[in-house]
């Protein structure tokens, strides 16, 4: 194995295998300020459309495709579209053009590549069957504002 191997390579063929690899479950996490002011941005824009439990996650140590993925929710179809539209909005005022959108048509998860970060706006149901959150739980979960969707700052989710 390399010297300077990624977490991903550590976790998949540990140096002891009775340890488990450092950075599981989100353990490690990291300042919103570090991260692009177009995915604050994105952000902000889903906030100012009510998205539910906003999560940003920094893949740049494990992913060679993107860097961050912003995962957001909407109650239904309509605001999903919705979330989706402001941001593509918002950031093209910005001047950062969405490279493209999948699954708008039918408005269960919704993504939007804008290349070095990729935004994933799902309903409720379509957020909890494919997790991302679990799937990419080797990346570090970016800290974010309540005001940014941060700290379980949904009331759906705590009434369940």
């Amino acid at each position: 194995m390399k010297h300077d191997s990624t977490v991903k390579e550590q976790s998949l063929h540990p140096t002891n295998p009775g340890v488990a690899p450092a950075r599981l479950a989100h353990k490690e996490k990291q300042a919103a300020e570090e991260i692009d002011e177009r995915v604050l941005m994105a952000l902000r824009a889903a906030a100012e459309k009510k998205a539910n439990d906003s999560v940003v996650l920094d893949l740049r140590e494990i992913a060679s495709f993107t860097d961050f993925f912003v995962i957001t929710s909407g109650a239904n179809e309509r605001q999903v579209k919705a979330i989706s539209d402001e941001v593509v909005e918002t950031l093209k005022k910005n001047g950062s053009s969405v490279a493209r959108v999948e699954g708008y048509k039918t408005a269960e998860w919704i993504l939007l590549d804008y290349g070095d970060f990729v935004v994933h706006v799902f309903d409720e149901k379509a957020r909890q069957f494919y997790d991302l959150e679990r799937l990419w739980r080797e990346s570090k979960r970016v800290e974010l504002p309540a005001e940014l969707g941060g700290a379980d700052s949904s009331s759906l989710r705590n009434e369940s």
